[in-house]
């Protein structure tokens, strides 16, 4: 007796478009939310080596919650320019305020994998800081987090 087990192709997926509201959720419980949706993991044909997720839109990035008493000015997001004192450091308020799109972007990003296939992953990821969004061609589904 033997067993096959199924990988899926990727020629052989369908994806689907989903829209999530994320206005009053917590950060990092919604990443995670979308970021299985971004892999493929709510999926039966789910194969870890091929990207079989779904696109995700995501609106309302602004008006995201953080837990903790501190988070908004301790949390501190860091990149360097690559020239001498280009270290740049920015709390999650003035992030929230001036890019809260990048805010859900790292968020998930730093949840996919680190590979070509986690990058190819978080470009099927959509994210608006208001409540429209120009992705209304694609018939996106209502998801609740």
């Amino acid at each position: 007796m033997t067993t096959k087990t199924y990988m899926a192709k990727n020629g052989e997926l369908t994806r689907k478009w989903f829209v999530v509201d994320i206005s009053g959720k917590i950060l990092g419980r919604a990443a995670t939310k979308i970021a299985t949706i971004l892999m493929g993991k709510h999926r039966p044909e789910y194969t870890p080596h091929v990207d079989t997720g779904d696109f995700v839109i995501v609106i309302n990035a602004a008006d995201v919650k953080v837990t903790g008493n501190n988070k908004l000015t301790d949390k501190v997001y860091t990149r360097y320019s690559g020239y001498p004192s280009g270290l740049k450091r920015i709390p999650l308020e003035d992030m929230l305020d001036k890019h809260p799109e990048r805010v859900i972007t790292k968020a998930v990003k730093r949840m996919l994998p680190k590979s070509r296939l986690g990058e190819a992953m978080l470009k099927k990821l959509k994210v608006f800081p208001g409540g429209e969004h120009n992705h209304q061609a694609q018939q996106p589904q209502e998801l609740e987090i």
